[in-house]
């Protein structure tokens, strides 16, 4: 995908995607966390 022709106005959406993927990725990390935490205990 070249960069030249992705327009201006997609640059912000892309960095909101960004984070939105960090932040999914962060709650699945703590969500294993939890399962693994949770089946440990039993």
């Amino acid at each position: 995908m070249a960069s030249n022709s992705i327009p201006v106005g997609c640059s912000k959406l892309r960095r909101c995607s960004k984070q939105i993927r960090q932040q999914r990725a962060r709650l699945y990390i703590i969500w294993r966390c939890t399962v693994l935490l949770l089946n440990w205990q039993d």
